[in-house]
């Protein structure tokens, strides 16, 4: 599902993050019946009138030092024009026009990509008068707005939204597996691409990409078409450090969106850092299929790091995401590179499969049975009756119990390790949905 990506962008101060804040709501934070980690993010959901889309802060990518300011902004401005469906770009009413205003106005004017004006701090009517002076940037509209209070949130989320397709309208027809290959600048994922789309077995086409200047490749593999999403870097040499991340973000949120199968890539040197865990758990969300391949595998010798070794200490980092497959690959001599692709059309399959009602009640209530559920707070004996599995993209398993509520999330951990353990679903997040009985 093709996702719509908006940016915020503005000079600091201005209430970019109040507004993200405001946006995403509750659901700014990482939340999924898997048990993980949750970590800091600069982007979420927002969902409105039966339309979704990723927002992107550019809040959190400001480096420290205030001379580079101005430098960072413009290059954020330069981004999101590249990468964004829409961008907002946020003003402060309180202290009017500022010169960095002006040139992000003509920056995003003479972009031709649809931005829209967000006079922020328009706490009430009496601000009004003072909002009207940002019609001399040469925008048509502008949206007064307060996003500490909600004020005329919703006008603007209407006209914001007014092209994007409703959820259950944005279908996908393509049916070739769709990967996409993500991690932290420099990982080697370029790399890994060329050298998939080397192969000398292979029938390469280039094709139009959804992502704006980038081209998705479709590899033949075996007799069948893999898309290939392209997560490639930026084109023009940007100096600001954070900036580049803040790009490596936009794109990797975007090919998570539209693949089926995530390849995180881990730098063999650097090991799984921060950003890494971000991106899975941003996949995990997703409920796409993942894969983590550390690469670059050639430079460590045998002697002082086995495979096991490095695989353990990955799995101590993921927590309770410990059902992804892990391969070491390496890029440069093509090591374990089509076994890669291999392992993604397996994790796939297992996207896609389906337990039986009856299969799954009786092999799963037995030893729910052996250990059920603790009694609720009052007292009363908690029994899980039903199980089924639904979930058209991905696997959703619902539990018929006789207080669903009371069943606490240490228990959900123990059921999803239940199914694990039964049925696989490697690299295969799911949902667990507890229904009255």
């Amino acid at each position: 599902m093709k996702t719509p990506i908006v940016v915020i962008v503005g000079r600091p101060n201005v209430g970019k993050s109040t507004l993200f804040n405001r946006l995403v709501g509750k659901r700014g934070a990482i939340v999924h019946d898997i048990s993980g980690v949750t970590r800091d993010r600069n982007y979420g959901e927002v969902e409105w009138d039966g339309k979704e889309f990723q927002l992107i802060d550019t809040g959190g990518y400001v480096p420290d030092s205030t001379d580079l300011f101005e430098a960072a902004i413009r290059e954020q401005v330069e981004i999101a024009v590249d990468e964004a469906d829409a961008i907002l770009f946020v003003v402060d009413v309180r202290s009017g026009i500022n010169p960095i205003d002006v040139e992000i106005a003509n920056l995003l004017r003479e972009s031709g990509k649809e931005f829209f004006l967000i006079v922020n701090k328009v706490d009430s009517e009496n601000f009004e008068s003072d909002a009207a002076e940002f019609y001399s940037l040469g925008i048509n509209k502008v949206y007064s707005i307060s996003a500490l209070a909600g004020r005329k949130i919703g006008d603007l989320l209407e006209d914001l939204t007014a092209d994007f397709l409703p959820v259950n309208n944005d279908v996908d027809t393509d049916e070739r597996l769709k990967i996409a290959v993500v991690g932290r600048p420099n990982v080697g994922k370029s790399s890994l691409t060329n050298a998939l789309l080397g192969y000398d077995r292979s029938i390469v086409t280039d094709i139009p990409g959804t992502t704006r200047d980038s081209i998705n490749s479709i590899l033949k593999y075996y007799g069948r078409e893999i898309v290939l999403i392209d997560t490639a870097g930026l084109r023009k040499k940007k100096k600001i450090e954070e900036n580049i991340e803040f790009f490596s973000m936009v794109r990797t949120l975007r090919a998570i969106g539209e693949c089926d199968v995530a390849v995180v890539m881990i730098d063999t040197v650097i090991g799984l850092d921060k950003q890494d865990q971000k991106i899975i758990d941003e996949a995990v969300r997703w409920r796409k299929g993942i894969v983590l391949a550390v690469n670059k595998w050639d430079l460590v010798e045998k002697e002082t790091n086995t495979s096991k070794e490095y695989e353990d200490a990955i799995r101590q980092k993921t927590g309770s995401v410990d059902y992804l497959p892990v391969i070491f690959v390496s890029a440069l001599t093509k090591k374990r590179i089509y076994k890669l692709i291999d392992i993604c059309i397996e994790v796939n399959e297992e996207r896609k499969r389906k337990i039986a009602t009856n299969e799954l009640n009786d092999v799963l209530i037995p030893e729910i049975e052996k250990m059920p559920p603790p009694a609720t707070g009052t007292g009363k004996e908690i029994k899980i009756k039903y199980i089924t599995q639904g979930g058209s993209h991905y696997p959703v398993f619902l539990f018929f119990a006789n207080y669903p509520k009371s069943i606490p999330d240490h228990y959900k951990r123990f059921l999803e390790k239940l199914i694990r353990k039964h049925f696989g679903f490697q690299g295969v997040p799911f949902t667990m949905s507890f229904k009255q009985k």
